[in-house]
């Protein structure tokens, strides 16, 4: 009896380091699934700029997850700065992108910063845009 039950205990033993193995490799194998930003850039500098006159950036990135990307809101720092963006799905492998326009109403040195949300894994990008504007 003392063996059938300790048989049974080793088994039971085996049986539940396997499955943890198992639910391991799993999640690092689905870790890497869905969708996946790869920026060509994340930052921009206009240089010297004049005044009143708005500039603009097309920051673009490829989707090198395994699911569509979507976007799901792009905020500006401030309402001197207008977005656009992709707004349908991105498929895998395709291409995508966030537009940024400064108005440039104020003289002086300026960095602002434009937030992405989406579906990715960092679900927040924040994308920035530095100049100075000049008489």
């Amino acid at each position: 009896m003392k063996k059938i039950t300790l048989s049974f205990l080793l088994v039971a033993c085996v049986a539940t380091v396997w499955a943890q193995q198992l639910a391991s490799n799993y999640t690092i194998a689905t870790m890497f699934n869905g969708a996946a930003f790869a920026w060509n850039q994340t930052s921009f500098d206009f240089g010297k700029i004049k005044h009143n006159e708005p500039v603009s950036n097309t920051f673009t990135f490829t989707n090198e997850g395994t699911d569509p990307l979507v976007i799901t809101s792009v905020q500006a720092s401030c309402g001197c700065t207008v977005t656009e963006y992709s707004k349908d799905p991105i498929a895998p492998g395709a291409k995508g992108f966030v537009k940024a326009t400064y108005n440039a109403a104020k003289v002086g040195q300026f960095t602002k910063t434009v937030t992405v949300n989406a579906n990715t894994e960092d679900a927040v990008v924040q994308l920035t845009i530095k100049g100075e504007v000049t008489e």
